[in-house]
C-alpha cells in the first residue's frame, strides 16, 4: 500500500478561522492524508491567514515566510487570501493562494500538491469531524459573513454578506459533538444575532418541532442537549431579551459576549454602529434583574479617529455604571480598505496608549471587585488542564482563551473534560483560585 501523503497545517487568526480550518483538516484525513506534527514531516504546509488589522496580517505573512524556509511546498488560505499580491510579495514560491472559507479551493490544491490514492480501508474519519480545540470544548458556527458596514472593519469585503445555515444542519452537527463527548459548544459567527435573517427565519422540522433559523429558537434546542452553551458576537438587538430567560432557566450558560466598541454617541456614529447606549445600560440592569448571574463580555476601540478626551470620558463613566465583567480593550489602527482611513482628527499614538493604559485600569479594578464577591462560593468548574501543580479550569463566567481561570493547586488527579465543584478561596485581579469539593464521578445530584 502507498505511504499517505501528509499535510502540515498552520491555522491563525479567530474562532471562526479555526472552524474553517477544522473543516478542511476533516476532508482531508476523510480522503485518508495523515496530520504533520512538523514541517519537515509534511509534504505540503497549508497556512490559513487572518487579515482582520495590520498587526494580524504581519504576524500571517511571517508564518507564511516560515512555512516557505521550513518547508518549501505551502497553499495560503483564509482572510489574507483576496490580497494574493501582498502574499507573493514576500513568498512568491507559494503554490496556491485562496480567499476565506474557500475549502474546497484549499482540498483541490492539496490533492495537486500532494496526490492521495483513494483507500477506503484508511479513508475513515470520526463523525463528529477533525477538530483543533480539545475533546471537551468546540465552536459552532452558524453563519458567515455580516450585513453590517463598521467603518473599522473590511470582515464583509472577503466575507461577504450574511449567510445563515440550515439550522437543522447545525443543530446536528452540534448533536455530533456532544455524542463526541463536548461538555462546552461556543457558538460563534460575524453576528450571531442575525442567524437566519437571510433566510426569513425558515423553519425545519427537529426532534418532531418546527425550529426557526432564529438566534431564540437556536438556544432553546440547544439548550436541550445538557451540555453548556455559550453565546459569542452577539450583537444587542431587541430579540437578545428574549434569550434571557433561557439563562435565567439554566437551558444555556447566563453569558454574553457583546462587542459594544464605545459608548459615546458620537463615536458609535462615527463607526457607524447604533448609538443607543444609554438604552442598552437599562437593558443591561434589565437582565439583571431577570438573571442575576449573567456574566457579560465585551471589547472596546479607543483612539478612533476623532474620539476626543470628552467622548473618552463619557466611555469610561458608561463602563463604570455597566460594570461589565469581561473586557477587552484595542488602540485603533488603521486597516487597509478600511472606510475609517479616510475620516478627519487621527488621534496620536501616545494619546491612544495613555487611553487604553486608563481604560484598562477601571475594567480591572471592576474585575477584581466583581471576582472578589466569588470568594467562599461553591462553583462547578471545568477542567481544561493538568500538570504537576495541580488543575486549571474555568466556571461558567469564562471562556476559553480570551477570559480568566480557575487555579486548584494540588489537584493533580483530575482529567482535562472532567466537570468538578470547587470552593474559591482567593481572587485576582483576572482569576480565581480554589479547592475541589468533589468531581462529577461522585454520587451526588445537587449539581
Amino acid at each position: 500500500m502507498n505511504k499517505p501523503s501528509k499535510v502540515g497545517f498552520v491555522s491563525l487568526g479567530c474562532p471562526k478561522a479555526l472552524v474553517d480550518s477544522e473543516r478542511i483538516l476533516t476532508q482531508l484525513r476523510s480522503e485518508g492524508y495523515e496530520i504533520a506534527a512538523d514541517y519537515d514531516g509534511a509534504d505540503v504546509v497549508v497556512v490559513n491567514t487572518c487579515g482582520f488589522i495590520d498587526s494580524a496580517k504581519e504576524e500571517s505573512l511571517s508564518a507564511i515566510r516560515e512555512a516557505m524556509e521550513e518547508n518549501g511546498r505551502v497553499i495560503v488560505t483564509g482572510c489574507l487570501g483576496p490580497e494574493e499580491e501582498k502574499i507573493r510579495e514576500v513568498a512568491p514560491g507559494v503554490l496556491a493562494v485562496t480567499g476565506p472559507h474557500q475549502y474546497e479551493a484549499v482540498v483541490n490544491e492539496v490533492h495537486k500538491a500532494a496526490p492521495q490514492p483513494h483507500d477506503p480501508f484508511t479513508h475513515l474519519v470520526p463523525p463528529q469531524g477533525l477538530r483543533l480545540t480539545p475533546r471537551h470544548y468546540a465552536y459552532l458556527k452558524i453563519s458567515e459573513g455580516c450585513n453590517h458596514r463598521c467603518k473599522f472593519c473590511i470582515i464583509p469585503s472577503f466575507r461577504g454578506d450574511l449567510v445563515s445555515r440550515p439550522v437543522r444542519a447545525v443543530l446536528r452537527e452540534a448533536e455530533k459533538l456532544v455524542e463526541a463527548g463536548v461538555q462546552e459548544i461556543l457558538v460563534i459567527s460575524q453576528d450571531t444575532s442575525a442567524y437566519g435573517v437571510d433566510k426569513k427565519h425558515a423553519a425545519e422540522k427537529w426532534k418532531d418541532k418546527d425550529v426557526r433559523a432564529h438566534m431564540t429558537d437556536l438556544c432553546a434546542a440547544l439548550g436541550e442537549m445538557d451540555v453548556w452553551v455559550r453565546l459569542h458576537y452577539v450583537y444587542p438587538y431587541p430579540h437578545v431579551d428574549d434569550v434571557i430567560p433561557l439563562m435565567a432557566e439554566g437551558k444555556i450558560l447566563p453569558y454574553l459576549d457583546i462587542p459594544f466598541q464605545h459608548a459615546s454617541p458620537k463615536v458609535l456614529k462615527a463607526m457607524k454602529r447604533p448609538a443607543n447606549e444609554q438604552k442598552v445600560l437599562e437593558r443591561i440592569h434589565k437582565w439583571r434583574d431577570i438573571c442575576p448571574e449573567i456574566v457579560i463580555r465585551s471589547t472596546f476601540i479607543v483612539g478612533f479617529p476623532g474620539e476626543t478626551e470628552e467622548d473618552f470620558q463619557y466611555l469610561l463613566d458608561w463602563l463604570k455604571e455597566a460594570r461589565l465583567d469581561r473586557v477587552g480593550c484595542f488602540k485603533y489602527e488603521p486597516v487597509e480598505g478600511a472606510a475609517a482611513n479616510e475620516l478627519p482628527d487621527q488621534v496620536p499614538e501616545e494619546v491612544k496608549q495613555d487611553r487604553w493604559n486608563r481604560f484598562m485600569e477601571v475594567a480591572q479594578a471592576i474585575s477584581a471587585e466583581k471576582l472578589q464577591e466569588r470568594v467562599g462560593l461553591e462553583m462547578a468548574v471545568l477542567i481544561d488542564d493538568v500538570d504537576e501543580d495541580g488543575a486549571v479550569g474555568r466556571t461558567y463566567a469564562d471562556a476559553p482563551e480570551i477570559d480568566g481561570k480557575v487555579y486548584l493547586p494540588s489537584a493533580t488527579d483530575l482529567i482535562p473534560g472532567t466537570m468538578v465543584m470547587a470552593y474559591i478561596t482567593e481572587a485576582t485581579d483576572y482569576d480565581l483560585i480554589g479547592e475541589v469539593v468533589f468531581d462529577d464521578e461522585d454520587e451526588d445530584d445537587d449539581w
